[in-house]
This record gives C-alpha cells, structure tokens and sequence, in this order.
C-alpha cells in the first residue's frame, strides 16, 4: 500500500488523538519519537529508535494505537512496532549560541587521540573500598531484598532486571553493595568493564566534556561499558543538561542489553527535579528499598565488626547498649564502635559502659530527650522479649509479670509520673500495684548481679 496523503493524514490523527489522551510529558518522552514505516496486508508498522522503547511502547500503547487506527482506516487489523536504527541524538547545554554549536558539532567529526585517554576509567570511575563486600555485609529483613537483588546482579551471566535501583537513607548501605557488586564482577568475570562512579562524578565530567569539547569521547566511554553505576543520582535532580544525557546514556546501554545500577535515597517516584520520563525508566527494573535498621540488626552489624577487629575486646553489654542507643544510621554505629577501639588501644583501659557513656556523651547527647512511659514499655517489652500488648494485660506468669515490673519500676525511676498515673498506663493498675513493682526490683537488683545489670543496661539506654 502506497505512502500518500490520507495515510499520513490519519497517522497524523492517530498521534493527535493519542497526545490528548497521555499528556504532554508522555507524549514527548515515548510517542513523539514514533514514525510510520509502512502499511502492508492490513498491517501498520510504526518504527522507534530503540529496543528499549519499543518493549515500553508495546507495553503499554499498542492496544490504544491499534484501537484508534482502527477508528481511521477500517482496512487496518494490526499494529506492529519496529526498532529501526537512528542518528543519536546530541546533547548540548541550554542556549547554546549558534556558532559554538557549530564549533563544538565539527570537533566532534574527527575526535582528537587525546580525547579517549583523558577519559580514562581510571579518571572516571571511583576506586572501590575493598571493605565493602559481600562477606562483610550483615544482612537482616530492612536490607534482605536489596541484599539478594545485588547478589543475583553480580553472580548473573545475563541481564535479569535493568536497572537495578537501590535506595534508602543515608548510612544504610547502599553505597556497601553497590561496591561489592562491582568488586565481584570484576573478580569473577574480569572481561566485563564495569564503571563506577557518583553521579556528582558523571556531571563533572559531562561538564567538562562539553568544555573542552570531547562529548564524543564521553558518549563512547560511558556508552562502551558492560556494567554502569551510579551512586547518589538525587544529586543530578534539576540539572536539565546533566540529565538529558543521562538519559540517552541509560538508554543506550539498555538498549545494548548492558546492565545498570543505579542508587538514590528515595524511590524514583519521589525524586523531586527530576524529569518524568528518567522517573519512570529507573522504576522500570527492580527497585529495592533497604529500610531503617532494626535492633537486631544493628547488634549483629556490632558484633561482625567487633570480631573482625580482634585487638580490643568489646563487653556483650556495651554492644547492646549501642544497638539500642545509636539508631540512626549503620554509619554512625560503627563509627561510635571505633572510637571505642582507638580509644581503648590508646589509653589501655578496657572497655566499660560507664567509660562508653562518657566517651561518646556528644553522640548519645542528640538522643536526650524526655523518656515517656510508652517508650519504658516498649524497650523493656523488646529487651526481654514479651509482647508490648502484655504491659497492659491482666497475664500474672513470671516471664511477663517480672519485666512489666521492672518498665513500671524505670517509670518511676526515669519519669515523673506519679504512682497512679504509671497504674493507670500499665492496663488500669492500682498505685499500690506500682508500689509493690518497685519494691521487689529494688530487692532483686541487691541480691542478683546479673539482673542488677540488665536493669542498669535498660536505664541506660533509656536515660541517655
């Protein structure tokens, strides 16, 4: 069938109709780059430059083009989606003026030798801290999915989900597996070139690409690799430039079937000044969230690394103390746990929690704040394992009455509530319930070292 007038009239209509109904910024990142490559036994195909978006079109738009060519052209039974190879497009900066973009667009024919070599990998990539691997990484249920994510990335021989996006808050460890991901690769498969970096990194580059006018080094370089990460991509929201050749970069690898890893501290979804085009394509593969730390997961991170330490021996109280004390991030912990090393090593004095207490006074001083009676229960509840509901309950058996009484027992100790006021928290109690609590406390801290210390432990915790 012949390419005349009323067929790209009606192809016309066709885009028309289907720009009305998706918007003006899905329109311009998936539809706009559509072309009609012929009509042939009743059949329309319709041409995209890439792999990549041709999946995403077919996903998600052949029903509807197939539906309003039908509207147009009662002969038209199908919708085929075509990959047909196009020029790439180039990225310059906003406003460039006309003659620089004539300069920079005839430096780019014949490239300089010198071009590729400054950017090297070496250069480019960021050197990767041999700590952080797999072996190393303590897993729990905030981290599992990202955990097990990276590891089927790296241990892959083929592209299973593209991109892999990590995010989370700050000292988590998402920085942790984007290292080790790439350090097993490259030990296990040293014939794929993986580059890493910061996505701070790739701006500056991209920068000074465009300055010195080696784009064309830039696109192979990053364009060329099998594997490519970047780390912290928040850091490109409202850098338009930045972004747009991210996004042809992204595209081109996927399109490639090369693999991609990408990290941020917040989901696509709600990366703020960034374009809804590069939002939608990095939640297009897996995106994995590592949650906030839990209390037994910030133990075991304590006790993995005060065994690899082996100089400084670390008491089990003192580790749980911490666990339960520095919950902001993995970062902070272990950074409280080396201060407690180097100190120890250099003033030769064990280590104690009275000594951790004033060590790290400055670090647990952003924790002070007023304890509530809510919070009492719910420490003790997770530190002797009972249910929070059992605070409140009417069960009498030893294993839940003794730690309700030693919460109402750091109640009255740590608040200022009066007696009927902590009765009435602890399931609508009578004062002299309370009364009876903190009597028998006080009697099993004088006769049981052990128990003393727990309880010592949790007013700790709770104090500071």
């Amino acid at each position: 069938m012949s390419m005349g007038t009323p067929i790209d009239q009606q192809w016309a209509r066709v885009r028309g109709r289907l720009r009305e109904e998706v918007g003006e910024a899905t329109y311009k990142s998936w539809l706009k780059p559509l072309t009609l490559a012929g009509i042939e036994d009743g059949e329309v195909r319709i041409a995209v430059p890439t792999r990549f978006m041709r999946d995403w079109v077919v996903t998600h738009f052949v029903d509807r083009l197939r539906a309003l060519w039908a509207i147009e052209n009662a002969g038209i039974e199908g919708v085929d989606i075509v990959v047909a190879k196009t020029r790439p497009i180039a990225v310059e900066p906003p406003c460039m003026p006309a003659d620089r973009r004539k300069h920079e667009s005839d430096s780019e024919k014949t490239p300089a030798p010198a071009v590729i070599s400054a950017l090297s990998d070496a250069e480019i990539g960021a050197q990767l801290d041999p700590r952080f691997t797999f072996d190393s990484f303590v897993v729990g249920k905030p981290n599992e999915l990202a955990h097990a994510a990276a590891r089927r990335v790296a241990e892959a021989s083929r592209v299973t989900f593209n991109p892999l996006f990590l995010y989370g808050g700050v000292g988590l460890g998402k920085t942790h597996l984007m290292h080790a991901i790439a350090a097993h690769i490259r030990r296990q498969q040293p014939d794929r070139r993986v580059l890493y970096l910061s996505a701070e990194k790739f701006m500056y580059q991209f920068i000074r690409a465009l300055r010195y006018k080696h784009t064309v080094g830039f696109k192979e370089m990053f364009r060329s690799v099998d594997v490519l990460m970047i780390d912290d991509v928040q850091f490109i929201s409202g850098k338009e430039s930045t972004q747009e050749e991210f996004f042809h970069t992204f595209n081109a690898l996927v399109d490639q079937n090369r693999q991609v890893v990408i990290s941020a501290d917040k989901s696509p979804s709600d990366l703020e000044g960034m374009e809804e085009r590069l939002r939608s394509r990095l939640g297009w593969g897996l995106v994995a969230d590592i949650h906030p730390t839990t209390y037994e997961l910030r133990l075991g991170i304590l006790q993995a690394k005060s065994e690899r330490q082996q100089t400084v021996a670390i008491p089990d109280k003192v580790l749980e103390y911490l666990a339960h004390k520095i919950t902001s991030n993995v970062r902070e912990l272990e950074g409280a746990l080396n201060r407690l090393v180097a100190h120890a090593e250099l003033v030769g004095r064990p280590v104690t929690l009275e000594s951790t207490q004033e060590l790290l006074h400055d670090l647990l001083r952003a924790n002070d704040r007023r304890v509530t009676i809510d919070e009492i229960q719910k420490k003790v509840a997770e530190h002797f394992n009972i249910k929070l509901a059992d605070m409140h309950s009417a069960r009498r058996s030893r294993s839940v009455a003794r730690p309700r009484q030693v919460a109402m027992y750091l109640a009255k100790q740590l608040t200022a509530r009066s007696l009927p006021e902590i009765g009435r928290k602890f399931g609508g109690r009578d004062h002299t319930t309370v009364m009876h609590a903190v009597r028998k406390i006080d009697e099993l801290c004088a006769g049981d070292r052990a128990f003393a210390e727990d309880v010592e432990l949790l007013r700790r915790m709770l104090e500071n």
